[in-house]
């Protein structure tokens, strides 16, 4: 080959790597900032059933990625359900296992008296949609669906800081549904 012709071959390889590498990025969705709405599939719970947090609709949702041999994860578990109780109602806490189906059912079985809902990870679809990239990592996500905050890799110290903050998003009144119309003069009330 010619070294002209080399050099020209591979240049085109590169532009030609670098475009396909640039659409193959393009194409992936990009984990939701604060502020923005949250991916709405978080696994499959225990009766392999999509769990989607369009089902809590109106609540403080608290999602929690977690592996059974992460430490700081199992310790965060029983923090989890206490919320969940105390919540009484307007809270969800769904526990994302991030392990295999049969590592779940394990899991979840030594924790049957909880009352989190657990839902399994196995093909990392809601750990993609929500940039997981190491346990725990929560999202906590307002009545209106959209994320208050994001925790990654944290430990005991912040739980004081997570616990302001869902006791925040409970004291916010859910926006009124877009399609609401109040008539004039009269009071929009929350509900």
């Amino acid at each position: 080959m010619r070294p002209g012709f080399r050099t020209a071959a591979l240049l085109m390889l590169v532009a030609s790597l670098a475009v396909s590498g640039t659409a193959a990025t393009a194409g992936a969705a990009k984990p939701p900032a604060v502020g923005e709405p949250a991916p709405d599939y978080v696994g499959r719970g225990r009766d392999r059933k999509p769990v989607n947090l369009a089902a809590h609709a109106g609540k403080v949702v608290v999602v929690s990625f977690w592996a059974s041999w992460c430490a700081p994860c199992r310790k965060e578990l029983p923090v989890l359900e206490g919320l969940q109780r105390a919540g009484k109602g307007h809270i969800q806490v769904i526990a994302v296992n991030c392990e295999d189906r049969d590592q779940f059912v394990a899991s979840v079985a030594v924790l049957k008296t909880f009352t989190v809902l657990f839902s399994n990870d196995e093909d990392r679809r809601a750990q993609k949609a929500y940039g997981v990239d190491g346990y725990p990592h929560m999202v906590i996500v307002g009545r209106d669906g959209h994320v208050i905050s994001i925790h990654s890799g944290y430990g005991d110290g912040v739980i004081d800081e997570i616990v302001e903050e869902v006791n925040g998003a409970l004291l916010r009144a859910p926006e009124p549904p877009a399609e609401t119309h109040v008539a004039p003069g009269a009071k929009a009330v929350a509900p």
